[in-house]
């Protein structure tokens, strides 16, 4: 998460800096699934321009873990939802 930290100290420092604008419209451009040009990244410095890759780097690994995360938590779902079967069905032919 460095270059993600990093970015968000440049855009709060700068906010108005077209290069800060650039890192910001590429952030809510990730997390909203939105479009984002990309030439728009060729008007960055050489600094900024690897700051940005290193950005879609990160993103890319931390939604691959947040994937692994939403997979757990439907597993544990599941889980809780297959133990509360078979109770009911245990319940069921003790009835019968």
């Amino acid at each position: 998460m460095r270059a993600i930290k990093e970015a968000r100290k440049y855009i709060e420092r700068s906010p108005t800096l077209p290069q800060a604008m650039t890192l910001s419209r590429l952030v809510l451009a990730l997390e909203s699934e939105g479009d984002f040009k990309i030439a728009d990244l060729y008007h960055l410095d050489m600094e900024r321009f690897k700051l940005a890759l290193e950005i879609l780097d990160e993103w890319r690994l931390d939604r691959h873990y947040a994937s692994k995360a939403k997979l757990f938590d439907v597993s544990m779902q599941m889980a809780v939802l297959e133990g509360q079967t078979d109770k009911v069905a245990a319940s069921e032919s003790k009835k019968r």
